[in-house]
């Protein structure tokens, strides 16, 4: 569908919102049905070089413990997640550049070898190395551009430019990735524009994935104070999202479980149809906080059954 973008800031203010959920719910089951992805994260680095002010990996948080998993280690940890049922791994790190191209690339080949599908999720790099990774097997990247206001942006990102991130999401989508993007709900400074122009970019890039979830604020960052961002806000940007982007795929983020879990099940009526479950080793989990959150140490096995029970017991199929 296309909307204009006062269009989009008119819906996002109304009083009710129910009809647009329940076109977005439709939208979803007639595209891309009942069907929830289950998707294994494994965050394999904290190191950061980025300034981001809202994020707890950034470089100069100095109590943070840093943390950089071997890439054997990342490998099995991998394998062990097919074992478990997993069809797709996200690879995610801070922006780290002890990992070079190949070393990255090799994981990734060792990793396809199992048959499932690999989504990177590792910053900003220059086109000609995401097209070796693309080479070497990743089927998708994920790259949210977190807000479409350059000002906002420069706020925020102190040592990079909105220019440059929507560089390297066209890059990505030219290159042939399944490209994700997304953005934060309740960014000091955002309004309701800012959110409807999000939007339109994800649609103007041509977004297969969106990652769209509440701000958090971190404790041992600059916007320890500011006030996390709106659930029902941001359930209404991913009903959006779903009527702009009819066969995406969009996820219910963890962000939006943190501040109300039932929330996160609920997004699942407004359009969702991913969720992303954690098999990064229990005792790296808590260093990799880029918001505060609670972590689960249980199994990869068995967090992958709680999960898939969970998606059952909203009338959905897990995958």
């Amino acid at each position: 569908m296309t909307y204009t973008r006062k269009q989009l800031e008119t819906f996002l203010a109304l009083e009710d919102f129910q009809e647009i959920y329940a076109q977005a719910d439709a939208l979803r089951a007639e595209t891309v049905g009942d069907i929830v992805h289950i998707r294994a994260l494994l965050e394999f680095s904290n190191h950061c070089k980025r300034l981001c002010c809202y994020c707890g990996l950034n470089a100069t948080d100095k109590k943070l413990p840093r943390f950089r998993m071997d890439p054997r280690d990342m490998i099995s940890t991998a394998q062990e997640a097919c074992q478990a049922g997993y069809k797709t791994i996200v690879l995610q790190s801070g922006e780290d550049p002890w990992y070079t191209p190949d070393m990255i690339g090799e994981v990734v080949k060792q990793i396809k070898k199992t048959g499932m599908a690999v989504t990177l999720s590792c910053g900003e790099h220059p086109e000609s190395v995401y097209q070796y990774w693309r080479d070497c097997g990743t089927d998708r990247y994920l790259l949210k551009h977190e807000t479409s206001d350059p000002k906002l942006y420069a706020t925020l990102h102190p040592d990079s430019s909105l220019e440059a991130r929507v560089a390297c999401l066209r890059s990505l989508k030219r290159i042939g990735y399944e490209t994700g993007g997304g953005f934060m709900i309740g960014l000091p400074g955002q309004t309701l524009s800012t959110i409807a122009g999000d939007l339109l970019l994800l649609q103007e890039i041509g977004c297969d994935m969106a990652g769209i979830g509440p701000f958090i604020p971190h404790p041992d960052t600059p916007l320890r104070e500011a006030t996390p961002g709106s659930t029902e806000l941001t359930k209404r940007a991913v009903a959006l999202a779903r009527l702009l982007l009819p066969r995406a795929n969009l996820p219910a983020t963890t962000a939006l479980g943190v501040l109300d879990d039932a929330q996160k099940e609920n997004v699942f009526s407004c359009g969702a149809n991913v969720i992303m479950r954690k098999v990064t080793p229990n005792n790296l989990k808590k260093l990799y906080q880029i918001y505060p959150a609670a972590f689960s140490d249980v199994d990869i096995r068995t967090g992958r059954l709680e999960t898939e029970a969970e998606i059952r017991s909203l009338n959905r199929t897990p995958v």
